[in-house]
């Protein structure tokens, strides 16, 4: 177990050290439970979340964040898949958010 999240923690600060969200296009980021997902819309340039959604369906979760985006004038997004590989629930939610913004 601990070589899988050694793994993980590699990964996230990987993509991290890449990756940063501004106001035209901020950042969004991924969170998962064995339950839900989460996803948000930061800011790195003063560190504040713009835009934040939840649920147990990840396209569910993709495109109400994508509604919150739009109202916002939102029109473009960085991915951030954190420690989680693009793959299963992260893919279904940056695909259902991606129909509606540009990544």
């Amino acid at each position: 177990m601990k070589d899988i999240n050694k793994t993980r923690i590699r990964r996230k600060k990987r993509v991290r050290a890449k990756i940063s969200g501004t106001a035209e296009r901020p950042r969004l980021s991924v969170f998962k439970s064995n339950r839900y997902i989460y996803a948000q819309l930061i800011d790195d340039t003063v560190g504040r979340t713009l835009a934040a959604a939840s649920g147990k369906e990840s396209k569910k979760v993709g495109v109400a964040l994508a509604e919150k985006a739009k109202k916002q004038g939102i029109k473009a997004a960085v991915f951030d898949r954190g420690a989680y590989q693009y793959h299963g629930r992260v893919r279904a939610l940056a695909e259902a958010f991606r129909e509606f913004i540009e990544l």
